[in-house]
Formats: structure tokens, sequence, C-alpha cells
């Protein structure tokens, strides 16, 4: 609970920037979502109260803990199951009629792309996945605690949708997709030695692969994405189990 408390009130200062000023970092992105700093802040404030210095450094370890995916085959799932989910989203709404460009991406852009989110990204996976997963599921499993952090990561960024003019039928559907890609996340996180690095890598893949969403992510439909990742994510529960997660492995 005091991570909670302590991450929607770091988050304060970054959302009544985005309502004063209505900067856009990128299409879609308010300035509001700076606030990706505040799960790894709280994380290591909670983490150096309880264990000083040398806990929170071992957490900060965590971003770049690759090590643990011992497993090299989970590389495609962290890497391409994405942008795999958002070329069949484009496919299924070309197929029911939606009129969307065909996606342009740079080369340099897209792997500036890449760097900046995976940044982000690490200072939301060392609070999400470092800080508060497993004391979560190791109370009530991990399907229930994937789903229960799936939708406080919603929530947290509510405010910063409605700045960026998100619609509420826009945000319900798209709080459908954050839940089950936390439920792939944490699936990933749990079958790679509980990698940060692993949860950040894929968290990243989300973000970029949006921003190359034609145009610009303008063309992103939650709605399709959204029931698409869903039966990702249930195919996953289906197969590895809902307790942990990770009833079966990949062999390298």
């Amino acid at each position: 609970m005091a991570f909670l408390l302590l991450v929607f009130a770091l988050a304060i200062p970054f959302l009544l920037l985005g309502a004063v000023t209505r900067i856009q970092l990128l299409p879609g992105l308010p300035v509001a979502s700076l606030m990706a700093v505040c799960p790894a802040t709280t994380a290591l404030i909670l983490v150096y109260r309880d264990d000083g210095a040398a806990g929170a450094l071992a957490l900060f370890k965590r971003a770049f803990d690759y090590r643990r995916i011992r497993e090299k085959a989970w590389y495609a799932p962290i890497l391409f199951l994405m942008p795999a989910i958002m070329t069949l989203s484009l496919g299924v709404m070309r197929r029911t009629g939606t009129p969307v460009p065909a996606p342009r991406a740079a080369l340099m852009p897209a792997l500036i792309l890449c760097a900046v989110f995976f940044i982000g990204a690490l200072l939301e996976e060392l609070g999400w996945s470092g800080y508060l997963i497993d004391p979560m599921q190791n109370r009530w499993g991990a399907l229930p605690a994937s789903m229960i952090v799936g939708l406080v990561w919603a929530v947290f960024h509510y405010v910063a949708l409605r700045q960026a003019d998100r619609s509420w039928e826009w945000i319900a559907w798209w709080s459908l997709w954050t839940v089950a890609l936390r439920v792939i996340i944490v699936w990933l996180y749990n079958n790679t030695g509980k990698s940060v690095f692993a949860a950040a890598l894929f968290h990243s893949t989300i973000n970029v692969t949006w921003q190359l969403f034609p145009i610009r992510g303008s063309f992103f439909d939650p709605r399709v994405t959204g029931l698409i990742t869903a039966f990702v994510a249930a195919t996953v529960v289906v197969i590895w189990g809902p307790r942990s997660l990770r009833r079966f492995r990949f062999t390298s």
C-alpha cells in the first residue's frame, strides 16, 4: 500500500505540469508521461528505507540483470510478440474496412525511439516488476497479482490519457489491453529468472510499436489490439497455468 500511495503522490507534479502546459513529447504522449520515473523512484525510496543504500543499489542493478535470462529462446517473445500483435491488429483493421495507411519508419528515428522507450520502461519496471509484483504473486498467485498490478498500471495513466484527449471509451479498451499486457509481462518475468531487464525490454516494444503504428500511433485502435492481446494473455494462462505462469519452459 505504501508503494501505491507514494507512486501516485509522486506523479502529481507531472500531471499538474501536463494540465498547465498541454505539451506533447510525441504525438499522443503528453508531458505528464514523464511520470514514468515514479515507479522506480518509489521503489528505490522504500528499499532504501528498509535496506539502506546496499538494498537500493541491488535493486538498481536489476535494471540490467540480463544474465538471469538463461534460456535465450525467451528473447523471441520478448522482442517479437508485440510486433506480431500490432501487425495482426493492422491486418484485422484493414480486413474489417478501416482505411489504415501502410506503416512507414526510417531506421534512425526508430532506433532513437527504441532507446528512449527502453529507458522509460526500465524506470517503470524497476517499480512494477522489481519491487511490486513478487510479494503480490507470492500471496495471491501470478494471475491475480498480474491483473491487479495491470489495473493499477492502467489507472496510473488515466489522467495523462485524458490530457492526450482520449475518450473514456478509448481508455476502457486501452485498460483491457494494459491488463492483458501485464499478464504477459509477468509471464515473461517469471520465465526469465525474474529478470527486470526482460520485463523492461518487452515493455519498450509496446511503446515503440505503438509509435510506429500508422500514423505515429494515430490509427491505433485499443478495441482491436486489446482483444487480440487479451486472447494471447488467455492462451498464456491456459498453457502455463494461472498460479505461476511458468508450468512449461522453452529450451535454449
